[in-house]
């Protein structure tokens, strides 16, 4: 069977990592369009920016290439490579407060641009009345959650927003469960205090990540993984 008549959608983990360090383009986009907006969501929760955010991501899958020998299937693929994005987002994180020590000390006076664009929203076209009503409802839960601190806004957007179990997101946060269960009562808590609701369905729409902005990654990202070495050694951070 040629490789791109395979079902990649038929395929388990250590297959899909298998063709993933062998470069091939079709297990590369598959692995994208399957994980983009998860890990978009994880890398927003920590820079609050969104396109700050998608280059975390890009980052993160490219340092998952060099890294890919050290994954051991003892957790899934999706839950290892939102760790790697998580840490890639606080790397970043770091680095732009880093810049804007150093631009403060140097007493430039330029104040550094941003905000969160609040991502895109799904293709399908509204009436101008639920576009303002949805535009609203996620400026507000947007801002809410860029209320909470950061250990519960991440906690809060893998479970409740993506739907990772209490172990996925132990796993990728790196923290025992109880604690994770603890967080998301908390988080829970402190956004209930804020927003009259919390309806699932309009968390569904939060920080929509996919079109032309998710095609357009997932084609660099394609691009970028060929021209990587074939045999990348163990990395991780």
């Amino acid at each position: 069977m040629r490789v791109e008549e395979l079902d990649y959608a038929g395929l388990n983990d250590a297959d899909l990592v298998d063709l993933f360090r062998a470069r091939d383009s079709g297990a590369v986009r598959f692995i994208a369009a399957k994980n983009n907006q998860r890990l978009f969501r994880a890398a927003w929760a920590v820079l609050k920016d969104s396109a700050e955010a998608e280059d975390a991501v890009q980052s993160g899958y490219l340092k998952a290439f060099a890294a890919i020998e050290s994954f051991e299937g003892r957790s899934k693929l999706s839950t290892w490579l939102t760790r790697i994005v998580i840490n890639e987002a606080l790397s970043q994180r770091r680095s732009t407060r880093r810049r804007a020590t150093r631009l403060a000390e140097d007493d430039t006076g330029g104040a550094e641009a941003g905000l969160a664009d609040g991502g895109t929203f799904p293709p399908d076209q509204p009436t101008p009345e639920r576009h303002v009503a949805n535009v609203q409802l996620q400026q507000a839960l947007e801002l809410a959650l860029d209320r909470l601190p950061e250990i519960y806004r991440m906690v809060f957007i893998l479970r409740e927003i993506e739907g990772m179990t209490v172990d996925e997101t132990s796993a990728a946060l790196d923290v025992l469960p109880a604690t994770i269960k603890t967080r998301f009562f908390r988080a829970r808590q402190m956004l209930q205090a804020q927003l009259a609701s919390i309806d699932r369905t309009d968390l569904d729409g939060f920080l929509t990540f996919g079109g032309d902005v998710c095609s357009a990654l997932t084609a660099r990202l394609t691009d970028l993984i060929a021209a990587q070495p074939a045999h990348a050694g163990p990395w991780l951070h």
